[in-house]
């Protein structure tokens, strides 16, 4: 059996993951922080704080900003569920558009969705394709006039806030900057399937425009996600220290040092290990379906954008649902781990009660109907990969001659 995403485990890993239990830290502490620094100093931004999940660390963002209860929140249709989750966490509407061919957020729709209830955008880079935010960056600076704050920090931004969704993109680019250096805050996830993982985990890059203070947004998001509480226990336990204050009803959200240390080691050999490896299964894939009109090949890199390779999302051409979900099972049968990126969140019962209707984004349900993700990551060897290759054709020749 070939598996769709198991993470990359090996004795680097394990030792260091040793050598965190044996430190004495396995919270917040030393690691985590050094991980903080080196995500930094990668995506090119002030701050980064990680956190025990994007979700989480989204939600923290929200917020913040103090969005809640008749606001609206911009989202595509086209996302895992956790996107607009958090919208209706925090008590706000999730505002869904439809998206692009690629995959990405539709600038038009997103300017035909805004009204002054709007407090934010969250672009999704979907399959690590990184969606057009400096596109919604304008945008939201062109709505300015629109924009209606409530409360001190959105009076402070005097618009829109365009918090990315780039779960999916740890190291993709835009132009000459990493994703994280673009969007005014920037969501990571560190997910076990993820192309950089500390098994679970998330970060948020913090790139707020002047008058904002990155560090000082830093450090009250790091009080938000331990209840509040105005120390962390790093900081307790220096000498005399011991004393802290509870400043407000937060949440309890921090990384620790085990996952921080999984995190170190991805880092360090995510550009000269990771990317090219996953890079070189999805020209491999590329090179057997590109030129295959039963097929459409993913896009993962144009003249403004190179994605990080985190999903090949392969289209079959002609193909209606129930014959993509007839050509999964042949291929399941042939022992390859295939998957769906994502079932629409109109699709979904909590959004169908919520009164969502798939036939409102045409070309989402297009883009799903007809997707299959293949395996990539790091340990797949290229035999393997011929071996998809062969079995997806296989399959399909099988369900649709």
């Amino acid at each position: 059996m070939i598996p769709f995403s198991p993470p990359r485990i090996d004795e680097r890993t394990i030792a260091e993951v040793t050598a965190a239990l044996r430190s004495g830290w396995i919270t917040t502490g030393p690691r985590t922080k050094e991980f903080e620094k080196r995500l930094a100093a990668y995506c090119a931004v002030e701050k980064v704080i990680a956190l025990n999940a994007w979700t989480n660390a989204c939600e923290l963002v929200l917020r913040w900003f103090n969005i809640g209860p008749g606001d609206e929140v911009i989202v595509p249709a086209y996302t895992y569920c956790a996107t607009a989750n958090i919208v209706l966490h925090v008590g706000a509407k999730p505002v869904m558009v439809d998206v692009l061919d690629d995959f990405t957020m539709d600038p038009d729709a997103v300017r035909k969705a805004i009204t002054p209830r709007t407090k934010c955008i969250m672009p999704v880079d979907i399959g690590g394709l990184p969606a057009d935010q400096q596109q919604v960056m304008r945008i939201a600076e062109e709505h300015r006039s629109v924009f209606v704050p409530n409360g001190e920090v959105q009076q402070q931004l005097g618009r829109i806030l365009v918090l990315s969704d780039a779960a999916h993109s740890f190291g993709a680019r835009i132009g000459d900057k990493r994703v994280g250096a673009i969007a005014d805050i920037t969501g990571f996830s560190f997910h076990a399937v993820k192309n950089l993982t500390t098994a679970e985990g998330g970060a948020l890059a913090l790139n707020m425009p002047k008058p904002f203070d990155n560090e000082a947004l830093y450090k009250h998001f790091n009080v938000m996600s331990l209840h509040g509480q105005s120390k962390d226990a790093l900081s307790k336990m220096q000498t005399g220290a011991w004393r802290y204050d509870v400043t407000m009803a937060g949440w309890k959200c921090n990384m620790t040092d085990l996952q921080a240390a999984i995190g170190l080691v991805e880092l360090d050999r995510y550009d000269s290990e990771t990317i090219p490896r996953r890079k070189a299964i999805c020209e491999r894939y590329n090179a057997a379906f590109g030129a295959d009109a039963r097929f459409v090949a993913p896009v993962f890199a144009d003249a403004g954008r190179e994605g990080s390779y985190h999903l090949y999302m392969l289209r079959l051409a002609n193909a209606a649902e129930v014959q993509r979900d007839a050509v999964i099972a042949a291929i399941a049968k042939r022992e390859v781990s295939v998957n769906v990126h994502f079932i629409p969140m109109p699709m979904l019962t909590i959004y169908k009660e919520l009164g969502y209707r798939i036939a409102d984004f045409p070309n989402t349900f297009n883009q799903y109907s007809r997707e299959i993700s293949l395996p990539v990551y790091y340990d797949l060897t290229d035999a393997q990969a011929d071996t998809v290759i062969a079995v997806v054709k296989e399959a399909v020749a099988e369900v649709m001659g």
